[in-house]
């Protein structure tokens, strides 16, 4: 195919394009990027900000920090400096940069340097990249710096590095969405030169960081990090702007990256890991953690860690997948056979090397099961810390139960007096048995304290009422105290598998109740109609699973309301209303326990689909400190939230699929009525008006038998365009809903006889053959009405029929209706109109031959054969070629014979 053929052939990416629209409207981002500190940004971004001033762009300063660097303040003389605002700070005055005068000085750009600082507590973002995203939300333009090493994902390198970990990083995503990135670029040597002379640090604070930070190998190394991500933007730039201008290029190949993650401290090193490959590959990626029976046992702080890595790979902009099983090697084959996986990544085995011979590593079982996936093995940096959340999660309170602790005390004097029963007949050792099973009883009802607990008191009690000397205890035999000895063994062993096991059926009975629950709220949601039974059914279930107090807020003209809430609650304070506009123009969590407004009553998050956020959810508790969910609670949160969210959108696009199908049928409807009325009113129109005209200016001239003719011409055309007329006011009644049948009792015949006289002038080419049976009943129906109905179906009849043909009307009685069938010899109905004959202005073609008409007749005979309770079919006839149409109409009850009735 040529070139230039193959490129009109190609179309725009949607994907592109939607990113491209989601930039429409928001404020441009330019980060200048450095390897160091001491490279130039900020001297660079005045310089930039100065060019922009003098093109004649409203240019302001958020906040640039000189470091008391001459040529820097130098750069600032000119510019409109807004002040920034104090904030109290552990009883000091810490300056932050002011954002609500920015907003209301609404700038074309802003120039905020650093953009990795961390606000002090009281401001309103914690970050300065929210900062800075509230103002490109507002339309604003900033120019803003940052370091190489404050990229999320480059941290934990830049401290292998370094040997430093720098605190303070900004997510990806910050620097994915920035418009434009340059790279200052320095040498080391030019660098280092710049310390020596004083131009970064004063002399003592450049000494030290020569020796440690500043030497040429990190240096060269910082430098190579900062143009490898700055080209990985321009090649993500460029792939963008291909796909959305349709330009002919090489595509990303289809890879997929999956990385194993536990509750290690390394875990978050290889979800890095993991992004910056997947960045590299420009493929999708997801951390997965594989559930198995030891995560029973995981502490909180365990637990709390897998949720952070989990949560930090969704910032990264991976997916998070849990996924239960047996064992980890197993359960990601079995998770990547189905998903394309090209790459794994976990973590360097932990264990000894001795310990492969009794149990292989997950890194050694995965890399002889992986087949073709490549296997990445990494070692990870234990010293990660893992990121801070956006909503603080809740401790959760272990209740301590006295009466477990009680029912195990009575179990081991249940067994005590057993044992005294039974210390009659059996040897004393045997009697432990019966202490172990009061340990056992514990441990399967209680758990492993009550269990354990037993264990004691049931060992004290063997020894104090059993062992020689009896009722002390001290131990005489040498074969007692292996007794004993074996018993707490075995006690403590027992015990502890019991309970997990206990545990496990726990925790297995609470998933299982609640999949059920995410099963059935996903069954209510299905067959929700409504977008107010989703609203009802999503607060109702959050609250009874959660155990909170709900609000659903959503979009409504230009601002958010609250549109539902269990129990009903629909009063929301200042703060709460702010929290809840913030969360659901930033699609974030804001409110309380979150970083954004955490001043507010509720806890806001957002309800989001891939698309966009469609609206907000408020929790509330009584517990009035604090934050509201614990990470298991978030993550459950999660799935309820991304259900009601996919219910919302669905209810939402089918009413816009409802609407688009009505404009579409009104644009049908409006060109088949312009189609017809230019042919089918046009027609008689021109008929009258060229025999009228021939009238008027020949009349005396023409023979008598012409004058007829013309005449004839002239009352015919006028008929043919007065039905037309009347059958658009009958579709404009059916279409109105203002159809009511005058209803009475009235014989078949006779209508059809009034039909065929009013059609006789248009059936002169035909035979009529009409069989209407003797004991047909008389109907309820409006005769007008039907007697229209016939009139349109003998035209339509006359139009499709050949002349000298036969059409046949018949009338009988079946079962509890009365039918009246109209057919013809015409060509017939194709098979695939057959469901389309009665649409509006609809109209069969076949053959060469094109009939007159408007395609309104036969969906005038289905508006009133319905509005008068019956139904009408098409269909060809079997006897011979022809359609055939039959009225299906309702046989009043109790109604004598046609006989009778006369």
């Amino acid at each position: 195919m040529p070139e230039d053929v193959r490129d009109q052939n190609l179309r725009p990416s949607p994907e592109a394009l939607l990113e491209k629209a989601q930039a429409e409207g928001r404020g441009r981002l330019k980060i200048f990027l450095g390897a160091a500190p001491g490279v130039g940004k900020t001297y660079e971004m005045l310089m930039s900000g100065r060019a922009k001033v003098a093109d004649g762009v409203d240019v302001v300063v958020g906040v640039v920090e000189t470091h008391g660097r001459v040529e820097t303040q130098a750069l600032l003389d000119g510019f409109e400096i807004i002040p920034r605002v104090a904030v109290d700070y552990k009883g000091r005055k810490l300056e932050e940069m002011d954002l609500d005068a920015i907003l209301a000085r609404k700038p074309d750009l802003v120039l905020v340097d650093e953009l990795a600082h961390t606000n002090a507590d009281g401001s309103r973002h914690p970050k300065r990249y929210l900062d800075v995203k509230e103002l490109l939300d507002r339309g604003i333009d900033v120019y803003s710096t940052l370091n190489v090493q404050h990229i999320e994902s480059l941290n934990d390198v830049v401290s292998q590095i370094t040997r430093i970990r720098v605190r303070e990083t900004v997510p990806d995503s910050i620097v994915d969405m920035a418009d434009d990135v340059e790279i200052i670029d320095l040498t080391p040597d030019d660098l280092i030169k710049r310390l020596h002379d004083g131009k970064v640090y004063f002399p003592k604070t450049a000494e030290r960081a020569l020796t440690n930070y500043f030497t040429p190998g990190n240096l060269t190394a910082l430098r190579e990090l900062a143009l490898r991500k700055t080209a990985q933007r321009v090649d993500d730039q460029l792939l963008n702007h291909m796909q959305a201008h349709a330009i002919s290029g090489p595509w990303a190949a289809g890879e997929r990256v999956v990385v194993s993650i536990d509750d290690h401290t390394s875990s978050a090193s290889l979800v890095r890991y993991a992004a910056r490959m997947a960045s590299r590959l420009r493929a999708p990626w997801a951390a997965v953690y594989v559930e198995t029976n030891r995560s029973i046992n995981l502490s909180e702080t365990q637990r709390d860690a897998i949720a952070a890595n989990l949560r930090l790979a969704e910032q990264l902009g991976g997916e998070a997948v849990t996924l239960p099983g047996r064992e980890v090697s197993e359960e990601l084959m079995r998770y990547a056979a189905p998903n394309n996986v090209t790459h794994i990544v976990i973590g360097a085995p932990r264990q000894p090397a001795w310990r492969d011979w009794l149990r292989p590593s997950t890194a050694g079982l995965l890399i002889r099961k992986a087949g073709h996936i490549s296997v990445h093995v990494i070692s990870g940096d234990e010293l990660t810390v893992s990121p801070q959340r956006g909503v603080k999660p809740a401790a959760p309170v272990a209740a301590f139960d006295i009466r477990a602790y009680l029912l195990a005390t009575v179990y081991v004097v249940v067994a005590l007096g057993a044992g005294v029963v039974l210390d009659q007949v059996l040897d004393v050792r045997n009697l432990a048995l019966v202490f172990l099973m009061a340990v056992l009883t514990s441990a399967v009802l209680h758990g492993l304290r009550p269990a354990l607990y037993a264990c004691v008191i049931g060992a004290l009690s063997f020894n104090f009422f059993f062992l020689q000397p009896r009722y002390t205890l001290t131990i005489s035999d040498p074969d007692s105290v292996l007794a004993l000895f074996f018993f707490l063994g075995v006690a403590v062993i027992a015990s502890n598998l019991t309970a997990t096991v206990q545990r496990q059926a726990s925790a297995a009975r609470q998933r299982a109740r609640t999949t059920e629950d995410l099963y059935l709220f996903s069954k209510k949601l299905a067959g929700t109609g409504t977008l107010d039974d989703v609203l009802w059914a999503t607060a109702f279930q959050i609250a009874s699973m959660l155990k909170v107090r709900v609000v659903l807020l959503l979009p409504e003209d230009g601002t958010i309301a609250v549109r539902a809430g269990y129990p009903p609650d629909d009063t929301l304070d200042d703060a709460d209303i702010a929290a809840a506009r913030w969360a659901w123009e930033h699609n974030h969590a804001a409110g309380r326990g979150a970083d954004t407004l955490p001043g507010a009553k509720r806890l806001y998050v957002p309800l989001r689909t891939g698309r966009t956020a469609v609206g907000v959810i408020g929790l509330d508790s009584d517990r009035r400190d604090g934050p509201l969910l614990t990470p298991e609670q978030q993550r459950l949160l999660d799935a309820l939230a991304d259900q009601a969210a996919l219910a919302i959108e669905r209810v939402q696009l089918v009413a816009d699929v409802d609407q688009a199908k009505l404009a579409a049928e009104a644009d049908r409807l409006r060109s088949a009525l312009l189609t017809s009325i230019s042919h089918d009113l046009k027609t008689p129109l021109a008929a009258v008006l060229g025999a009228s005209t021939t009238l008027r200016d020949y009349f005396a001239s023409l023979p008598e038998d012409d004058r007829r003719d013309l005449l004839s011409t002239v009352v015919d055309e006028s008929e043919r365009l007065n039905r037309f007329i009347a059958n658009l006011l009958d579709m404009t009644r059916i279409e109105s809903g203002a159809m009511e049948p005058n209803y009475a009792l009235h014989d078949v015949g006779d209508i059809v006889g009034t039909a065929l006289r009013r059609a006789a002038k248009i059936l002169v080419h035909h035979s009529i053959e009409v069989r209407i049976a003797e004991d047909l009943p008389a109907v309820r129906v409006d005769p007008v009405l039907l007697e229209q109905v016939l009139f349109n179906l003998l035209d339509n009849a006359s139009k499709y029929a050949p002349e000298n043909t036969v059409i046949d009307i018949k009338g009988w009685a079946s079962g509890d209706q009365v039918l009246v069938q109209v057919g013809d010899a015409g060509p017939g109905i194709p098979p695939g109109d057959l469901d389309r004959i009665f649409d509006t202005f609809y109209r069969v073609r076949k053959g060469d031959q094109v009939r007159a008409g408007t395609g309104l007749g036969l969906s005038i005979c289905r508006g009133f054969i319905e509005a008068m309770g019956g139904r009408i079919v098409a269909g060809n006839r079997t006897d011979h070629q022809g359609a055939i149409f039959t009225i299906r109409l309702p046989r009043p009850h109790d109604i004598p014979k046609l006989e009778e009735f006369k």
